[in-house]
This record gives structure tokens, C-alpha cells and sequence, in this order.
């Protein structure tokens, strides 16, 4: 049995190196810097208005829909602000360099193009369920835009999207907060699989009208409290802050050499991880956050595309920027320490005795607020495959796999889970593409009006 399941991981380990290779790298950017000039740079042009339309959005009750706009991009952000906010920046940066940063930056940027484009497309091809629910997503605007002869790569989206999320959306964030209340409070890693399966049950049956009334509440409120104890490290190491925006812009184009418990890293695993980790944190281009925004209560498509950019913006832009600065400024960077560790360790070794509780805490969240939001890409997916009467014993299965994922060693687990997901951008960047003259042509008519 050892022997098989080894054969299997060295097959999913080649299988991943090639998915998450230079190719699909360079489709992921290069999408979405096509995008961007496309729309001639409105993300970034339009930043400001993305963000009132945002702040509109908090109450949309005249609109058609689910959820407020609002609640949509905190949905969104309830799945995108987790462990890669965290464990994501500190691992670019071990296995990068602070060069690293640079390039995830330049990630979020062009992704913010990406994102827009998902949920123009997502509301504009959405359909009503069985239970009178909006939805949409990838693979609908696959089906409805692309026509009868791509239905199989709208399916191919939706049967990698279900399985990726009991890895990456589930018992992968389970294993990360048990391991750090373990290692931080001394607390059993089953009861707190369990505590977190009863809670995730009491929102999760309600439905995504819930589970977005409760991202509404909880996202805002962490997200906020994470930004205050990085800026407050940032403001106590202020002279220290140029120097770290010189390592990254230097580090950027050039070869990291070897110091303390760094191993050095050349200028392609900058590049690499810096783009490979942004991706994972921002999720633009993977085809997940467009489920969410699909059951906004908005009536036009461009609207709703403005307010899920502000998403990539707040994710990677400011709060990844944060880890990765206070992880420079402290100096833990060359500790050797990767992952989570290292975000603790800087900011733990910035405000000692109140530092590592704040990345504890905020992983845990971060990670509980995960599993919400990718609970309701997985079910969206696994209703478009089998109908609204899946979406119960789908909810009993992710219940009863976070306890699972709690206990369980989720190496393997992990690689199989980060090859669904660049499984499932494919058929999304292709269908952005394609689909490309549509969001052209609606942000156009938009913003001409």
C-alpha cells in the first residue's frame, strides 16, 4: 500500500511541476496583461470608483440577487484571505527572496484585470436554480457564451473545482488552524476539528445567504485587526522601511546571494514563487471568486466586475505587502524559518509576548472564514454536475471532512489539491479569452453611458 500511494505522489509531484510550470505561469499573466490593455487599464484607472461602488454595494435590496455586492466580495475575500496571506508570503520569500514581493505585486496587478473579467462574465451569463438562486461562474459562462461544443470544459472546471476544494478549501485549512492552536495553546488537534465542524455546520446549512451574512461581519473585522498590528510593527520599524522596498526592488532582477539561514535564490525563483504565491493568495484567474459574485443583487454586470477588482487590491496589495514588509524589516527573513513560522516569528520578535497570538489568531480565522468560502464554490459546482438536490449530502461530506483534515498528515493531500486548482484555471483562461469581446464590449457601453 506504502509503495502505491508513493507511486501516486511522485505522479501527481511530475503532473504539478508541469501544471504550475513556466507555461502556465506565463498563460496566467499573460492573460491577464491582455485583459489589461484590453480594457485599456480601467482597473487601475478605475480603482476609485471600484471602491464606491463597494461601499454602494453594502446595500443593494432594490437589485436582482442573493447576496448585497458587498457580502459577494467579502465571500470572496472570506476564501482568498487565509493561509496564503500568512504562510503564502513568508514561503515566497523563504524560497525567493524579498524579490519575491516584487513579483507578486506585478501579479495582483494584472490580476485585478483578471478578476474583473471573471465577474463581468459571471452576472452577465448567470442562471436561476431549481430554488429560485442565482448562479453562475465559470462554468456557466463556458456554457452560455461559448455554446453547446464547450459544455465539456464547463464541466471540466466544475468537477475540479468540487474535488480541489475539499483540499485547498477544507481539510487544508482545518490541519492549519489545529496545528496552531496545538503548537500555540496546547490544544488537541480532534477537538478542535470538531468545535470548527460544528461551527462551519451552523453557517454552512443556512445556505450562502448565511455564509455571506457572516463573511460580512467576520472578513472586515479580521482583516482590519491584521492590517492595525502590521502597520503599528511598520510604524515602530519605520526606518527601516526604505531599506526593505530597496532588498525588494533589488532582489527583483537580481540573484539573492546566500546569508544566514537564507539558502540565496536566483532571479527565475523570484519570479517564480513570487507569481506562484500570488496567484494562490488573489485566486485571479482560477475561476473561484466569480462563483460568489454571480449571487450578487446587482442588475449590471460591469458594476459588479468594478467591486470584485477591489478584491484582488485588498488581498495581495495591502495585505500580503504588510506580512511580506514586517517579515523584511524585522530581519527574520535569513532565520531559516518558512511558512507560518516565519510570519510569527517577525512578528512575535516585534512585539514580543502579543506578536505570535496575532498570527495565530488571524491564521485561524483567516483559515475558519476559508472554509465558508470555498464551501460555496465546491456546492456551485457540484450543483451544476448533479442538481440542487446534491447540495445536501454535499454539505454533510464537507461537515465531516474538516475533522478528517484536522487529524491527518495532508502532504499528499496538499499536491493533489494544487493540481486540481491549476487544473481548474485552464478552462477559465481559456474562456476568458475567448470570451475577452464581450467585457470589452460591456465596459465600453458602461462607462460610456
Amino acid at each position: 500500500m506504502d509503495s502505491v500511494l508513493t507511486t501516486v505522489t511522485d505522479w501527481f509531484k511530475v503532473l504539478n511541476g508541469i501544471v504550475w510550470g513556466p507555461a502556465m505561469l506565463a498563460l496566467i499573466l499573460g492573460t491577464g496583461l491582455f485583459l489589461m490593455i484590453g480594457l485599456r487599464f480601467m482597473p487601475v484607472l478605475k480603482l476609485g470608483y471600484g471602491a464606491k461602488m463597494l461601499w454602494r454595494g453594502r446595500d443593494d435590496s432594490e437589485q436582482q440577487g442573493d447576496i448585497s455586492a458587498f457580502n459577494a466580495l467579502m465571500t470572496s475575500l472570506s476564501a482568498t484571505i487565509g493561509t496564503g496571506n500568512i504562510a503564502g508570503v513568508a514561503t515566497a520569500i523563504f524560497l525567493g527572496g524579498p524579490g519575491a514581493l516584487f513579483w507578486m505585486w506585478v501579479t495582483a496587478l494584472v490580476g485585478m484585470a483578471t478578476k474583473y473579467a471573471e465577474a463581468v462574465l459571471a452576472v452577465h451569463y448567470r442562471e436561476v436554480d431549481a430554488n429560485g438562486n442565482k448562479i453562475g461562474g465559470p462554468m456557466y459562462y463556458i456554457k452560455n457564451g461559448l455554446g453547446p461544443k464547450f459544455t465539456w470544459l464547463a464541466t471540466s472546471f466544475a468537477l475540479f473545482g468540487a474535488l480541489a476544494g475539499f483540499g485547498i478549501g477544507n481539510t487544508v485549512q482545518a490541519n492549519s488552524v489545529a496545528d496552531a492552536l496545538a503548537s500555540k495553546f496546547a490544544i488537541d488537534n480532534q477537538m478542535t476539528g470538531w468545535v470548527m465542524a460544528v461551527l462551519v455546520a451552523l453557517v454552512l446549512l443556512g445556505g450562502i445567504k448565511r455564509i455571506a451574512l457572516v463573511a460580512g461581519k467576520l472578513v472586515p473585522v479580521m482583516a482590519i485587526s491584521y492590517v492595525i498590528a502590521a502597520v503599528t510593527i511598520l510604524i515602530m520599524q519605520a526606518d527601516h522601511v526604505p531599506m526593505a522596498f530597496n532588498l525588494i526592488m533589488h532582489y527583483a532582477f537580481t540573484p539573492a546571494a546566500a546569508t544566514g539561514g537564507f539558502a540565496g535564490a536566483a532571479v527565475w525563483a523570484a519570479i517564480r514563487f513570487g507569481v506562484a504565491r500570488g496567484i494562490f493568495s488573489n485566486e485571479a484567474g482560477l475561476g473561484s471568486a466569480p462563483i460568489a459574485h454571480a449571487s450578487a443583487k446587482t442588475n449590471n454586470p460591469v458594476r459588479q466586475g468594478t467591486i470584485a477588482m477591489m478584491g484582488t487590491f485588498i488581498d495581495t496589495l495591502i495585505i500580503c505587502t504588510l506580512t511580506g514588509l514586517v517579515i523584511i524589516v524585522t530581519g527574520v527573513w535569513t532565520s531559516g524559518e518558512n511558512g507560518a513560522s516565519l510570519s510569527a516569528l517577525a512578528f512575535e520578535s516585534a512585539m514580543p509576548g502579543v506578536g505570535g497570538y496575532v498570527v495565530t489568531l488571524g491564521l485561524s480565522v483567516f483559515a475558519f472564514t476559508t472554509l465558508l468560502g470555498w464551501s460555496v464554490y465546491s456546492e456551485k459546482c457540484v450543483t451544476y454536475l448533479f442538481g440542487v438536490k446534491a447540495v445536501l449530502p454535499f454539505r454533510l461530506i464537507w461537515i465531516i471532512a474538516i475533522p478528517y483534515g484536522a487529524t491527518r498528515d495532508l502532504e499528499f493531500i496538499w499536491l493533489v489539491a494544487d493540481t486540481l486548482n491549476a487544473l481548474m484555471a485552464l478552462p477559465n483562461l481559456v474562456a476568458l479569452l475567448l470570451l475577452s469581446p464581450v467585457v470589452f464590449g460591456l465596459t465600453r457601453s458602461f462607462f460610456h453611458k
